[in-house]
């Protein structure tokens, strides 16, 4: 019998990515084999993020597009079962199967375990099945072990949900209440992952230094003990975590990066503004004086970190005094990237219906005005690396370019030079002779 295929398609934030390949796993004892063609999937999977700007008519759009693979198949006896999966599923699932009755499954980040007893009574039913409840088990308890080799850089789960209700954000109502994991699952997880090849692990979470999982000994472990315990697994060459709150970065953390050689000097904590008065009408629990000195703490601990953020302008009341004072926070931190947003609203967050809306005009001026900075901090840290020895970790070969590998720098930089096939997975130290805004090239470093 052919091997049934699935295809799935994440938009998102890196915790989708991780997703994604799970319920690969979890479909694969039923016989799906991964494609990369939607057209001869018998299982099409959208694996949907809330945050971004329209994001549930860009799902119906490509939900538009799919139909006629489904329909074609079915002409030729074949059932092809379309889902909707993640955050967009979990906050608008009903919507979903009014809009659109030919899609079979609807189901939130936190129910994709349950995809064989979904896809049988899909098939059996041939009717609709939605799973959006938030099921008193944790998905990660019935998850099969991973079915298939990870990359060189590999993701890890290790806390879900988030407690702090910004008046922006979704991700409490699609996600739930923060859940931290059990320090022996995640250490037999990134053990399994470093057998298979991975040689450096990004520790994901909503709020991922909010951690606090049981360990070992019966109490609860922060991050930075986490990381103390990762750091024993032998050949785990890095380790990263994303994404954290200024709230949550801990003395223990902070020290991490001082006592870890595995962790990286690249730490991404948004800020959100520069403004304290905006900051509390998004319920952020941190003021920019806090923010100040959890960047001073982390520099004293580890003097070459690179930081990255994230920027909302136009959040409602922001005056241009405020969108000053976010210039002003970024002038003086200096990133080494960062990624910045206009607002825009969330349906059922409070800050949708905020009567102080800025006008569309207003958040393209200033947008505009931050991404000017923030792309010459960039392109001023990039440049610093011309004629400096880093240590690049080789991800993989480069289809466009022969004898070339991908690799990135301990700054997250992504970094392609001339190198050969054997060195992928391996740490190699590459001269750096070319800088550009996304991208740095070098030879490697021959003593």
């Amino acid at each position: 019998m052919p091997a049934r295929k699935v295809f799935i398609k994440s938009w998102g934030c890196q915790m989708n990515v991780y997703d994604a390949l799970r319920m690969r796993d979890v479909v694969a004892p039923l016989g799906y084999a991964p494609t990369e063609e939607a057209s001869e999937a018998d299982l099409i999977i959208l694996n949907t993020c809330h945050i971004r700007e329209k994001a549930t008519e860009k799902l119906f759009s490509e939900l538009g597009r799919l139909r006629p693979y489904q329909k074609a198949r079915a002409q030729l006896g074949k059932r092809t079962l379309l889902a909707v999966a993640g955050c967009v599923a979990q906050a608008e699932g009903a919507e979903i199967q009014r809009r659109m009755p030919y899609v079979d499954m609807v189901f939130g980040p936190q129910a994709y375990h349950h995809l064989p007893e979904m896809i049988a009574r899909a098939h059996r039913e041939a009717g609709h099945v939605l799973d959006t409840d938030f099921p008193p088990e944790t998905k990660f308890d019935s998850l099969p072990e991973e079915s298939q080799a990870p990359s060189v850089s590999a993701f890890l789960s290790v806390q879900e949900g988030c407690d702090k209700f910004c008046t922006f954000c979704v991700v409490p109502y699609t996600r739930g209440a923060e859940y931290s994991r059990p320090v022996a699952s995640i250490v037999a997880e990134a053990e399994r992952l470093v057998a298979k090849g991975a040689r450096e692990i990004t520790l994901l979470g909503q709020n991922v230094n909010a951690f606090h999982g049981q360990g070992p000994d019966g109490k609860a472990w922060s991050l930075g003990r986490l990381f103390h315990r990762l750091a024993e697994i032998p050949n785990l060459l890095r380790l990263r975590y994303t994404t954290s709150h200024p709230s949550d970065m801990d003395d223990e953390l902070i020290a991490a990066h001082r006592e870890i050689p595995q962790l990286m000097p690249f730490l991404h904590l948004p800020v959100q503004s520069g403004s304290d008065r905006v900051l509390e009408a998004m319920n952020r629990k941190h003021r920019v004086d806090d923010y100040r000195r959890a960047i001073d703490k982390l520099r004293a601990a580890r003097p070459d970190i690179a930081l990255s953020s994230d920027f909302i302008v136009g959040f409602p009341g922001e005056t241009d005094a405020d969108f000053a004072a976010t210039m002003k926070l970024a002038e003086e931190i200096g990133y080494a990237q960062a990624y910045s947003f206009k607002y825009s609203p969330r349906p059922g967050t409070p800050a949708a219906a905020m009567q102080n809306q800025v006008a569309e005009p207003a958040k393209n001026t200033r947008l505009a005005e931050l991404q000017q900075l923030l792309r010459a901090q960039q392109e001023r840290f990039n440049a610093g690396m011309q004629g400096r020895t880093l240590p690049v970790l080789f991800e993989n070969t480069m289809k466009d370019k022969p004898g070339h590998l991908f690799g990135r720098t301990p700054y997250m930089q992504a970094v392609h030079g001339a190198a050969p096939e054997r060195f992928v997975g391996m740490e190699q130290m590459v001269k750096i002779d070319k800088t550009g805004i996304n991208r740095l090239a070098g030879d490697l470093h021959v003593d």
